[in-house]
């Protein structure tokens, strides 16, 4: 399986020190300059900037394509904007955004969605995570300041009880 990362699920897995995950999960891990740009090189201080820097799963690409119209008139910031143009040209398994408006921009473009709420599930599937493991992650998230709506919540809840 192919995954397009966005920053915010990248520094909320760093944030759980579980970035292990994504390679664990996905076969390929791609990652837009932009985006690491934004984690490893600006937010070179903060935690998962030096694990990402040296990853060797990570794999940087830069989209095929330029965007038709400027990122900050969709309200896109230009990470998520890569991230988008290069799902549409990689069409991969998963593009994972947490950012409400990038999620809404990808579900026009008809591209699988997920989040980092979404990854937590998948690591619970695929039993690299325990269920009481999993709920205390999404509990960190959202004391680490990490929005995570009351609905989601919910909704992460039943899917763990329902397995």
């Amino acid at each position: 399986m192919k995954v397009v990362v966005n920053a915010t699920p990248l520094i909320g897995l760093s944030l759980l020190n579980r970035l292990d995950l994504l390679p664990e999960l996905f076969e390929e891990v791609i990652v837009p300059r932009a985006v690491y740009e934004e984690v490893v090189v600006q937010g070179g201080s903060r935690v998962g900037a030096a694990v990402l820097s040296s990853a060797a799963w990570v794999q940087v690409k830069e989209p095929n394509r330029a965007p038709t119209i400027e990122p900050l008139l969709l309200g896109l910031d230009a990470g998520e904007l890569q991230v988008l143009l290069l799902a549409c040209d990689l069409q991969p398994d998963w593009v994972l955004v947490d950012e409400r408006l990038g999620r809404r921009v990808a579900h026009v473009l008809r591209l699988p969605v997920k989040g980092t709420v979404g990854v937590l599930l998948a690591a619970f599937h695929a039993r690299l995570l325990t269920k009481t493991e999993a709920l205390e992650a999404v509990r960190h998230l959202r004391e680490q300041g990490f929005r995570i709506s009351p609905a989601v919540v919910a909704w992460f809840e039943q899917e763990l009880e329902q397995a």
